[in-house]
């Protein structure tokens, strides 16, 4: 066998060794390079390459069409016979595939599908690091210490299939989490942010922040549990969300199982879950956050299949002007429930027409808040309203008409992102952010900051 090595030779090759009725082949080339610091000082920094091919197989019968998938990492060309044939002893080894479609077919081609991979490297840094050594300097001045870690990676996914399918797509992942802390380790603020190459980050800005929610925490205030009016920042939002979006499988609204479900049958499609014209939404092409315009599924599940990679991706409304207007499906699950096809995206946008930033929102503020900076802990308690729990962590404070006036204690939450829209009295200006909880799957976020005159903090907790 000639020897091959370029993303697409691999994809192109492993198609010709095809002995089944269909294949689908997605190399995926990866490459990344970090910053991680400690004490006001950079500690590690790195930069790593690798490729993962995944080869998906199906086969006919006559109850049915059987799919077999496999990936390996490091894949050469030595390796690719073995690799198909594994994915094809896969599917002749299984029973019908309940997401069995026809592959996708028709679709254009990507005109770059045999250029190089794009690659990131130390350079993305270039202007973010001198910038960081300046926060250091600043920090230690100011009797602070900053921990954190800033990662970009970078994937060229090269899509083939045995339908003539030939697409391609280079997306950029950048976060960036920053710890400030106080000397005795007693204080402690975050901050962290989303991007695709770094220059629209600016460590200074993110000091300034973090050195003002340390001051905020000089003074300690208890609370007890209870409900209060609350101000929830962007990424916590961006977490509750990003966990409805999740829970919004079509199917498991028409067979009863979430809290899109209506009482005796069918979907909550077109009711009013919020009063606020609040519309959540996802598009591969909005600006700063975009992402893969057609369907790349390396495995089926409820809310992708691999019979649909290929599929081009649209602009869709989840909730539109406050009405839930899409629940996310397949080509299966669309004809199962008699829903329009609406495959997942990887972003999500909230968009609540208000113009307040968070800080004009913490001074419009009359009587008693709270103002949160982050989530975490999240998990689910019940998915019929999908009630959440988790924990508040790395700084509660306290507004009193307008102004903060002291950190709180931690506390455990009980909400559900459903029952949260219902109840938003204001929503901020939406802006890029970046979720705590869920930042290491789902990066590509905007949202607003949204008040919730009362937020269910049902238990003190002595989290951090």
């Amino acid at each position: 066998m000639s020897r091959v090595s370029k993303p697409y030779e691999i994809v192109e090759r492993a198609l010709e060794l095809s002995t089944t009725d269909g294949l689908v082949v997605i190399a995926d080339e990866h490459s990344s390079a970090n910053l991680r610091w400690a004490g006001n000082a950079l500690t590690t920094n790195g930069v790593t390459r690798g490729r993962t091919l995944t080869v998906i197989a199906t086969v006919d019968g006559a109850e049915g069409t059987a799919s077999g998938v496999v990936s390996r990492s490091a894949v050469t060309a030595d390796d690719l016979e073995p690799l198909v044939r594994a994915a094809e002893a896969a599917a002749r080894g299984a029973g019908p595939a309940e997401d069995a479609q026809p592959l996708v077919s028709g679709v254009p081609s990507s005109p770059d599908f045999t250029d190089a991979p794009a690659e990131t490297g130390s350079e993305v840094f270039a202007d973010f690091a001198p910038a960081l050594g300046d926060a250091f300097a600043r920090a230690r001045s100011g009797g602070r210490e900053l921990y954190g870690f800033a990662n970009h990676e970078l994937t060229s996914t090269y899509l083939g299939t045995s339908t003539g399918v030939r697409l391609r797509h280079d997306q950029p992942t950048g976060t960036l989490e920053l710890n400030a802390k106080s000397p005795d380790r007693t204080r402690s603020a975050w901050a962290g942010r989303s991007t695709r190459d770094f220059k629209d980050v600016d460590p200074a800005a993110l000091d300034a922040e973090l050195a003002q929610r340390l001051r905020w925490a000089e003074r300690r205030i208890d609370l007890p549990a209870g409900r209060y009016e609350t101000l929830l920042p962007p990424t916590a939002v961006a977490d509750l969300l990003i966990y409805q979006l999740w829970s919004s499988t079509a199917r498991d609204a028409v067979e009863g199982r979430t809290v899109f479900s209506k009482p005796g049958g069918g979907t909550r499609l077109g009711e009013t879950l919020a009063p606020l014209p609040l519309t959540l939404r996802s598009d591969p092409h909005a600006p700063g956050l975009e992402s893969a315009p057609f369907v790349i599924a390396h495995s089926s599940g409820d809310s992708g299949s691999v019979f649909d990679n290929g599929l081009p991706l649209a602009p869709t409304d989840w909730v539109r002007e406050g009405k839930l207007e899409r629940l996310t499906t397949t080509r299966h699950t669309a004809a199962l429930t008699g829903l329009p096809v609406a495959p997942a995206i990887d972003n999500l946008v909230l968009d609540g027409g208000g113009e307040r930033s968070l800080e004009e929102m913490v001074a419009a503020t009359t009587g008693r808040a709270l103002l949160l900076t982050c989530l975490w802990y999240i998990r689910e308690v019940d998915p019929a309203t999908l009630l959440l729990t988790g924990l508040t962590r790395d700084g509660v404070y306290l507004v009193e008409d307008g102004e903060v006036v002291g950190e709180v204690n931690n506390f455990r939450f009980n909400e559900s992102p459903v029952d949260l829209l219902s109840r938003a009295s204001e929503a901020g200006r939406t802006e890029k952010t970046l979720p705590r909880e869920w930042g290491d799957w789902f990066t590509r976020a905007a949202m607003p900051a949204l008040r919730i005159p009362d937020f269910n903090m049902s238990s003190v907790s002595q989290g951090v």
